[in-house]
Protein backbone atom coordinates (compact mmCIF):
# COMPACT_ATOMS: atom_id res chain seq x y z
CA UNK A 1 0.00 0.00 0.00
CA UNK A 2 1.26 3.50 -0.84
CA UNK A 3 1.20 5.74 2.25
CA UNK A 4 -0.84 8.94 2.19
CA UNK A 5 1.52 11.75 1.20
CA UNK A 6 -0.20 14.14 3.58
CA UNK A 7 -0.59 11.79 6.55
CA UNK A 8 1.00 13.50 9.57
CA UNK A 9 4.01 11.92 11.25
CA UNK A 10 3.79 10.80 14.86
CA UNK A 11 4.39 13.67 17.29
CA UNK A 12 7.89 14.01 18.72
CA UNK A 13 9.57 16.38 21.17
CA UNK A 14 12.62 18.46 20.29
CA UNK A 15 14.12 20.47 23.17
CA UNK A 16 15.57 23.85 22.20
CA UNK A 17 16.92 24.92 25.58
CA UNK A 18 15.67 24.99 29.19
CA UNK A 19 12.06 26.18 29.08
CA UNK A 20 11.68 25.89 25.29
CA UNK A 21 10.62 22.93 23.16
CA UNK A 22 9.29 22.10 19.70
CA UNK A 23 6.43 19.58 19.64
CA UNK A 24 6.72 18.19 16.14
CA UNK A 25 3.38 17.45 14.43
CA UNK A 26 1.50 18.00 17.70
CA UNK A 27 -1.35 19.86 15.97
CA UNK A 28 -1.48 17.90 12.72
CA UNK A 29 -4.33 15.59 13.66
CA UNK A 30 -6.42 18.65 14.67
CA UNK A 31 -5.88 20.61 11.45
CA UNK A 32 -9.48 20.45 10.25
CA UNK A 33 -10.91 21.84 13.50
CA UNK A 34 -8.20 24.49 13.75
CA UNK A 35 -8.65 25.76 10.20
CA UNK A 36 -12.43 25.83 10.54
CA UNK A 37 -12.02 27.87 13.72
CA UNK A 38 -9.63 30.29 12.00
CA UNK A 39 -12.20 30.84 9.26
CA UNK A 40 -14.96 31.47 11.81
CA UNK A 41 -12.84 34.00 13.68
CA UNK A 42 -11.71 35.89 10.57
CA UNK A 43 -15.26 36.18 9.30
CA UNK A 44 -16.00 38.24 12.44
CA UNK A 45 -12.62 39.99 12.78
CA UNK A 46 -10.86 40.06 9.38
CA UNK A 47 -7.10 40.07 8.97
CA UNK A 48 -5.49 43.50 8.93
CA UNK A 49 -1.98 44.99 8.75
CA UNK A 50 -1.22 46.84 11.97
CA UNK A 51 0.96 49.94 12.24
CA UNK A 52 3.89 50.06 14.66
CA UNK A 53 4.45 52.95 17.08
CA UNK A 54 7.15 54.12 14.68
CA UNK A 55 4.63 54.37 11.84
CA UNK A 56 5.66 51.27 9.87
CA UNK A 57 3.01 48.91 8.49
CA UNK A 58 3.63 45.29 9.47
CA UNK A 59 3.98 42.82 6.60
CA UNK A 60 2.24 40.12 8.64
CA UNK A 61 -1.57 40.29 8.57
CA UNK A 62 -3.12 39.81 12.01
CA UNK A 63 -6.31 39.32 13.94
CA UNK A 64 -7.25 38.03 17.40
CA UNK A 65 -9.70 35.96 19.38
CA UNK A 66 -10.27 35.55 23.09
CA UNK A 67 -11.02 37.95 25.93
CA UNK A 68 -8.06 40.12 24.91
CA UNK A 69 -6.43 40.93 21.59
CA UNK A 70 -2.94 42.24 20.87
CA UNK A 71 -2.95 45.51 18.94
CA UNK A 72 -0.41 48.04 17.73
CA UNK A 73 -0.76 51.62 16.51
CA UNK A 74 1.06 54.93 16.77
CA UNK A 75 0.26 55.08 20.51
CA UNK A 76 2.03 51.77 21.29
CA UNK A 77 1.67 48.02 21.76
CA UNK A 78 -1.02 46.72 24.11
CA UNK A 79 -3.83 44.25 24.76
CA UNK A 80 -7.41 45.42 24.36
CA UNK A 81 -10.76 43.71 24.85
CA UNK A 82 -12.21 45.64 21.88
CA UNK A 83 -11.35 45.22 18.21
CA UNK A 84 -10.39 48.78 17.21
CA UNK A 85 -11.61 48.23 13.63
CA UNK A 86 -15.04 46.84 14.48
CA UNK A 87 -15.58 48.52 17.84
CA UNK A 88 -16.79 45.20 19.28
CA UNK A 89 -15.26 42.56 21.54
CA UNK A 90 -12.93 40.14 19.80
CA UNK A 91 -14.51 36.80 18.81
CA UNK A 92 -14.56 34.25 21.60
CA UNK A 93 -11.68 31.80 21.57
CA UNK A 94 -12.83 28.57 19.86
CA UNK A 95 -12.81 25.55 22.16
CA UNK A 96 -10.38 23.58 19.93
CA UNK A 97 -7.88 26.44 20.25
CA UNK A 98 -7.89 26.65 24.04
CA UNK A 99 -7.94 22.88 24.57
CA UNK A 100 -5.01 22.14 22.26
CA UNK A 101 -2.97 25.07 23.59
CA UNK A 102 -3.41 23.78 27.14
CA UNK A 103 -2.38 20.27 26.07
CA UNK A 104 0.70 21.56 24.28
CA UNK A 105 1.75 23.61 27.29
CA UNK A 106 1.32 20.60 29.55
CA UNK A 107 3.37 18.44 27.17
CA UNK A 108 6.15 21.02 27.48
CA UNK A 109 5.98 20.98 31.28
CA UNK A 110 3.67 23.94 31.89
CA UNK A 111 0.53 22.55 33.52
CA UNK A 112 -2.61 24.63 34.03
CA UNK A 113 -2.12 26.99 31.09
CA UNK A 114 -5.42 28.79 30.34
CA UNK A 115 -4.89 31.30 27.52
CA UNK A 116 -7.15 34.33 27.26
CA UNK A 117 -5.63 35.69 24.04
CA UNK A 118 -4.83 34.17 20.66
CA UNK A 119 -3.01 36.25 18.05
CA UNK A 120 -3.57 34.85 14.55
CA UNK A 121 -0.86 35.80 12.04
CA UNK A 122 -1.09 35.23 8.29
CA UNK A 123 2.15 35.04 6.33
CA UNK A 124 2.55 35.20 2.55
CA UNK A 125 5.81 34.55 0.64
CA UNK A 126 8.26 37.30 1.56
CA UNK A 127 6.53 38.10 4.85
CA UNK A 128 8.74 38.13 7.93
CA UNK A 129 8.57 38.94 11.63
CA UNK A 130 11.55 40.69 13.15
CA UNK A 131 13.16 39.59 16.39
CA UNK A 132 11.16 40.71 19.42
CA UNK A 133 10.15 39.74 22.95
CA UNK A 134 6.64 38.96 24.18
CA UNK A 135 6.52 41.16 27.25
CA UNK A 136 3.14 42.94 27.12
CA UNK A 137 1.49 40.23 29.26
CA UNK A 138 0.85 40.80 32.96
CA UNK A 139 2.11 37.42 34.23
CA UNK A 140 5.41 36.53 32.59
CA UNK A 141 5.44 33.21 34.44
CA UNK A 142 2.92 31.93 31.89
CA UNK A 143 4.33 30.28 28.73
CA UNK A 144 3.83 31.14 25.07
CA UNK A 145 2.31 28.48 22.79
CA UNK A 146 2.81 28.95 19.03
CA UNK A 147 1.19 26.67 16.41
CA UNK A 148 2.17 26.53 12.73
CA UNK A 149 -0.22 25.68 9.90
CA UNK A 150 0.38 25.78 6.15
CA UNK A 151 3.68 26.64 4.45
CA UNK A 152 6.92 25.80 6.27
CA UNK A 153 8.83 28.61 7.95
CA UNK A 154 12.15 29.20 9.68
CA UNK A 155 11.61 30.28 13.28
CA UNK A 156 14.38 32.26 14.90
CA UNK A 157 14.87 31.65 18.62
CA UNK A 158 17.47 33.82 20.29
CA UNK A 159 18.54 34.68 23.79
CA UNK A 160 17.61 37.17 26.48
CA UNK A 161 19.30 40.03 24.61
CA UNK A 162 18.83 41.14 21.02
CA UNK A 163 22.54 40.83 20.32
CA UNK A 164 22.64 37.05 20.89
CA UNK A 165 22.68 35.14 17.63
CA UNK A 166 19.39 33.24 17.23
CA UNK A 167 19.21 29.62 16.21
CA UNK A 168 17.20 28.77 13.12
CA UNK A 169 14.41 26.25 13.70
CA UNK A 170 12.55 24.86 10.64
CA UNK A 171 8.82 24.58 11.33
CA UNK A 172 6.33 22.54 9.32
CA UNK A 173 2.55 22.29 9.24
CA UNK A 174 1.36 21.02 12.63
CA UNK A 175 4.47 21.90 14.63
CA UNK A 176 4.04 23.68 17.96
CA UNK A 177 6.68 25.70 19.83
CA UNK A 178 6.29 26.30 23.57
CA UNK A 179 8.57 28.52 25.63
CA UNK A 180 8.42 29.80 29.19
CA UNK A 181 10.34 29.73 32.45
CA UNK A 182 13.98 30.76 31.84
CA UNK A 183 13.27 31.17 28.10
CA UNK A 184 10.10 33.23 28.47
CA UNK A 185 11.61 36.58 27.42
CA UNK A 186 13.93 35.27 24.75
CA UNK A 187 13.91 37.12 21.43
CA UNK A 188 12.23 35.32 18.54
CA UNK A 189 11.02 35.96 15.01
CA UNK A 190 10.38 34.44 11.58
CA UNK A 191 12.62 34.68 8.51
CA UNK A 192 10.99 35.74 5.20
CA UNK A 193 8.58 33.05 4.07
CA UNK A 194 9.70 31.22 0.93
CA UNK A 195 7.52 30.65 -2.12
CA UNK A 196 5.47 27.47 -2.06
CA UNK A 197 2.04 25.95 -1.99
CA UNK A 198 0.48 23.95 0.83
CA UNK A 199 -2.28 21.41 -0.04
CA UNK A 200 -4.69 23.00 2.45
CA UNK A 201 -3.67 26.66 2.61
CA UNK A 202 -1.99 27.37 -0.72
CA UNK A 203 0.65 30.13 -0.57
CA UNK A 204 -0.06 30.89 3.07
CA UNK A 205 1.14 30.17 6.58
CA UNK A 206 -1.10 30.65 9.60
CA UNK A 207 0.42 30.98 13.05
CA UNK A 208 -1.63 30.81 16.24
CA UNK A 209 0.09 32.34 19.28
CA UNK A 210 -1.58 31.71 22.64
CA UNK A 211 -0.89 33.80 25.70
CA UNK A 212 -2.25 34.46 29.17
CA UNK A 213 -2.39 38.23 28.79
CA UNK A 214 -4.67 39.46 31.55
Amino acid sequence: MTPDLFEPDAPSTEPLEPGAVVLRQFASSHQAALLAAVQAVTEQAPFRHLVTPGGFTMSVAMTNCGALGWVSDRSGYRYDAIDPEGGRPWPAMPEPFAALAARAAAAAGFDGFAPDACLINRYRPGTRLSLHQDRDERDLRQPIVSMSLGLPAVFQFGGATRGERPRRVPLAHGDVVVWGGPARLHFHGVLPLKDGSHPLLGDCRINLTFRKAG
